[in-house]
């Protein structure tokens, strides 16, 4: 019954409400990252989503667009400037993803929505993970996030899908917020942006 009816209520519920409540920090963010990104404060990104189906992602900008003499933008590092850092440790570059929920692209809870042209490099096992709505927050994210490897990422995916329930995702909801307020896991080791997924062995 939560997993195929009152789910969805849950996650229209709790991120209208959310949106409500931190409309102002929302509008603090899109001026301070007109003024820091120097343009458009907002990112959109195509992921897949439930069944693969194709949704626009978005998110606060937390790279600028800074590019070289060739028109190739420069490295991660370079352009992952001193506000950028400070909203993907708090997270608050997710905040945007609420709008996702309210439309129905993604839940609260589930796997995280990964990049388009990972769908191809996935073994049948893992194309599951698109049996449910992506989520805000999951199951990985409060076990690891980005410190798991691609392995260890999937099997808590998997986890997850074959085992929802409303207990679990307060749980994990809990567990998110305890996460962000100590600032773990948002980076592997020795890079500024999560490792590439490049396929099964």
């Amino acid at each position: 019954m939560y997993k195929n009816c009152l789910k969805r209520v849950f996650d229209f519920l709790l991120s209208l409400i959310a949106l409500i409540l931190l409309s102002p920090l929302f509008l603090v963010l899109i001026v301070l990252g007109r003024i820091k990104m120097k343009g458009n404060p907002f990112f959109t990104q195509e992921r897949p989503g439930k069944d693969g189906k194709i949704f626009r992602l978005i998110k606060f900008r937390s790279m600028t667009e800074e590019k070289d003499e060739n028109g190739n933008y420069l490295p991660d590092e370079i352009r992952l400037n001193r506000y950028g850092k400070k909203l993907r440790s708090s997270s608050l570059d997710e905040l945007p993803e609420l709008l996702n929920i309210l439309k129905g692209d993604m839940a609260i809870v589930g796997p995280r929505p990964l990049l388009v042209q990972y769908l191809p490099l996935y073994n049948e096992e893992q194309r599951h993970r698109h049996d449910v709505r992506p989520g805000l927050t999951g199951l990985a994210q409060v076990n690891g996030r980005n410190l798991l490897s691609w392995d260890d990422k999937f099997k808590y995916d998997l986890m997850y899908v074959n085992n929802i329930t409303l207990l679990g995702d307060l749980g994990i909801i809990l567990k998110t917020v305890k996460n962000v307020l100590k600032h773990e896991g948002i980076n592997a080791e020795g890079s500024s942006t999560a490792d590439l997924f490049t396929g099964n062995n």
